[in-house]
């Protein structure tokens, strides 16, 4: 039985998009080096992600970044009740 998660995050100057089994980081967008890294350990049986993942990540930012226009708009004139 095995845990797998994708997290994908972004504020108004950085993102994050990753993927972990088991709590291992197993691949991560840099964009900054605009690329995807695998930061896997030699000794494992290496997984390789498919052609395309660095490119869905870096659609899963710009639609990250509109919600989060859509929600400060949103939340622009919301009142915090006391």
């Amino acid at each position: 039985l095995h845990v797998d998660r994708q997290v994908t995050g972004c504020s108004d100057h950085d993102g994050e998009d990753v993927y972990n089994l088991d709590g291992e980081e197993l691949w991560f967008a840099d964009f900054i080096k605009k690329e995807g890294v695998e930061p896997q350990p030699p000794f494992i049986d290496h997984i390789t992600y498919r052609d395309g993942t660095y490119q869905r990540a870096e659609a899963n930012q710009h639609v990250c970044k509109t919600n989060l226009d859509v929600i400060r708009t949103a939340m622009k004139d919301f009142k915090i009740e006391d």
